[in-house]
């Protein structure tokens, strides 16, 4: 992780002095204000990554000696059909629709939305507890 680190720290750094050189020479707040949230979230992703790496130590990817079969390991989960990402486009949509024609399509799409979302954080939040269950291995404490 140290590469991604180094990358994320540069595009802060280069959003900070864009910002500085644009805020100096305009007279346009928004601009400025754009490329100033942009150092912000570039640095917040290399503060992350810098303290995964400090927690986690070096990566396989990080030492030139490393072998490949290091690396190696679940590639991801995969996670079978769901309804939650259709309920959170319609409540979005609904949302959309709600700006428009009114306040009451608003709080129906806030109702749809709501439930998508809540579905999407927590549907796998007992998943390793459901993959011992399934493979039968018992974890003892």
């Amino acid at each position: 992780m140290k590469a991604e680190t180094a990358l994320f720290a540069g595009v802060s750094l280069f959003f900070a002095v864009s910002a500085f050189v644009y805020g100096w020479f305009s007279a346009e707040p928004a601009g400025t204000a754009a490329l100033v949230v942009s150092c912000l979230m570039s640095a917040l992703i290399a503060f992350f990554l810098r303290h995964r790496h400090r927690k986690d130590g070096l990566l396989p990817k990080d030492r030139k000696d490393a072998p490949v079969h290091e690396a190696a390991g679940p590639v991801a989960f995969f996670p079978p059909r769901s309804a939650f990402p259709v309920l959170a486009a319609a409540g979005t949509a609904l949302l959309g629709l709600g700006a428009v024609y009114g306040l009451w399509l608003f709080l129906i799409g806030i109702g749809v939305l709501v439930p998508g979302v809540l579905g999407f954080v927590f549907q796998y939040g007992a998943r390793e507890t459901q993959s011992v269950r399934m493979t039968g291995v018992e974890v003892e404490d």
